[in-house]
């Protein structure tokens, strides 16, 4: 799970310092007002219901980057599955530092693990087909990497991080275009005007924009939206292969088998992020 944080590590130690400055800027004056400096003590992190544990990785990260001398020992690792009562890791060292950073863990933690658990529990859902689920940008601000690497850790996968790493022609980008295939001629200007080599995904709504798209070959991916499992099928067999297909819109947790036995290659579902329930952990002083 540290691939995640080494390809996106500075955006996500960009994230824990801000994280950081929100909660304590000036001073943490209710520790400084109970504690000297030198004052050591332990806490754990205590699961209070089952879940698929995620954000241990970032919460050494945070750790460590407001105080390298605190000492984690992990009991779990990103993905485990956890129940109710077990302890995920031991911090000890300076009482202001793990009081200092105990919130920012435990937000994160608690959101992270909600996700996972959720991804995991859709991903099992559709083991026995080929189809995978990917997340979107229905992500919170300012807390996009820490939800997509939730999903990740659950079993799902990470559609684009954001508009820079992928190029989706959407319904307004061909509307404004005045029409799909005008704005496909201009993004491949685009793409070669800037020397960019980045996957473009097409959203298309009917049979007349998949005909449309079959003429870039260079386009990676169709996206198939708000259509029904049977029309999905339809049009799949239309694409015979030639691209990628995904499936986005009105997917749920009741209708996911329906759309990945469709023989589509991916699911896009906003909810894995925006939707899941929040894990209960709590830090206690041992």
């Amino acid at each position: 799970m540290n691939n995640f944080y080494n390809t996106y590590k500075n955006a996500i130690d960009q994230f824990i310092d801000q994280a950081l400055e929100e909660d304590i800027q000036g001073g943490d004056h209710s520790s400084n007002a109970c504690f000297n400096d030198i004052l050591e003590r332990e806490a754990v992190l205590m699961v209070k219901g089952n879940c698929v544990i995620a954000g241990l990785t970032l919460a050494e990260k945070i750790f460590n980057r407001y105080d390298p001398s605190l000492e984690i020992k992990p009991l779990a690792k990103d993905g485990d599955k956890m129940e109710l009562g077990t302890v995920a890791f031991h911090v000890k060292g300076s009482a202001k530092s793990i009081l200092a950073t105990e919130r920012l863990v435990l937000n994160c933690m608690q959101r992270m693990s909600g996700i996972a658990t959720l991804s995991n529990r859709l991903s099992q859902k559709i083991l026995h087909t080929n189809c995978k689920i990917l997340d979107t940008r229905k992500t919170t601000p300012g807390f996009r990497y820490p939800e997509k690497w939730a999903v990740s850790i659950g079993g799902g996968y990470n559609h684009r991080m954001g508009l820079f790493d992928a190029i989706i022609i959407k319904d307004n980008h061909a509307d404004f275009c005045g029409g799909l295939t005008q704005a496909l001629e201009k993004t491949k200007g685009y793409l070669i005007k800037n020397a960019l080599e980045i996957p473009v995904i097409v959203e298309v709504r009917n049979g007349n924009e998949i005909d449309q798209v079959i003429r870039f070959p260079w386009v990676k991916r169709i996206l198939l939206d708000n259509m029904s499992p049977e029309i999905l099928m339809e049009n799949i067999k239309k694409i015979n292969g030639k691209f990628e297909t995904e499936a986005s819109g009105n997917i749920s947790a009741q209708n996911l088998i329906y759309f990945a036995e469709s023989g589509v290659d991916y699911v896009s579902m906003g909810a894995l992020t925006y939707g899941a329930n929040t894990t209960d952990l709590s830090f206690k002083a041992v």
